[in-house]
């Protein structure tokens, strides 16, 4: 039992960290149901018609064809701090800038068994088409890693990194995603409420989110108490007027009495 356990807890963390630990939202998973699509989807395509899913074939997973990993240089927390003199440490703490975070990913694709480089050019062919129409439909990605799960992520690049010391080429590439500071759901909602407070009348600070005003602060249209007095009128500081008092409607002085 306790090696049924062992082995359960092994296939989901190969799953989950090192086959696929990338997918894909939106873009090219907009017509797929959950609107994600896993990247195993598109590396092993190939092993997908051989009968990977109906288990025709023997296949483990530490032979699919790529294999992923977290690369050095991952964020959690950064933030760019003024480089002015501060009055004291809480000072100095609300003038720190948050910047978006950044994710590599380390894709390790070596070419294996019969026809090895020609499954390889055909798989990595499909990627980088697959991730350029994705990148230019406006997706986003989900990067599972073991201390954190980035959502909301972009690609920021997709390149070579392989050493030396290896006998193939390009067998390693990195993949480098960030999280944008703001989502384009966190966006649509703050201007949906910014744009509410405007059809309700109320007053706003100038920014898009958090409350503009309390109940009773609505804008409206208040009548003077006062009417105003006659000299203020803008008749009555025309020059020129007619003498004697003048009906209405007509320009015709009175006759003198």
């Amino acid at each position: 039992m306790t090696t049924f356990v062992q082995d359960a807890q092994r296939t989901i963390y190969q799953l989950g960290f090192q086959i696929s630990p990338i997918i894909l939202v939106g873009g090219v998973a907009a017509a797929i149901g959950g609107n994600m699509l896993p990247i195993m989807s598109i590396t092993e395509s190939i092993n997908f018609v051989t009968g990977l899913l109906s288990g025709g074939t023997d296949f483990a997973l530490d032979d699919f064809f790529a294999q992923f990993e977290p690369y050095q240089g991952a964020t959690l927390l950064d933030q760019e701090i003024g480089r002015y003199p501060f009055a004291n440490q809480t000072v100095a703490a609300n003038a720190v800038i948050t910047q978006p975070l950044r994710v590599p990913m380390k894709m390790i694709v070596p070419a294996r068994g019969a026809n090895g480089f020609g499954k390889k050019l055909a798989i990595m062919t499909a990627l980088r088409e697959a991730l350029y129409q994705h990148n230019t439909l406006g997706g986003t990605y989900i990067v599972v890693t073991t201390s954190y799960i980035y959502q909301n992520c972009v690609m920021r690049t997709m390149r070579d990194i392989t050493s030396g010391e290896s006998k193939q080429k390009q067998t390693e590439w990195l993949l480098e995603f960030e999280q944008p500071l703001l989502t384009l759901g966190q966006a649509q909602q703050a201007q949906n409420g910014l744009m509410s407070k405007i059809d309700a009348g109320l007053p706003t600070d100038g920014s898009l989110s958090g409350p503009g005003t309390t109940p009773g602060n609505a804008i409206g249209v208040t009548s003077p108490n006062v009417v105003p007095a006659s000299s203020n009128l803008i008749g009555a500081s025309l020059q020129g007027a007619p003498a004697g008092p003048v009906l209405p409607y007509t320009s015709e002085p009175l006759a003198p009495l």
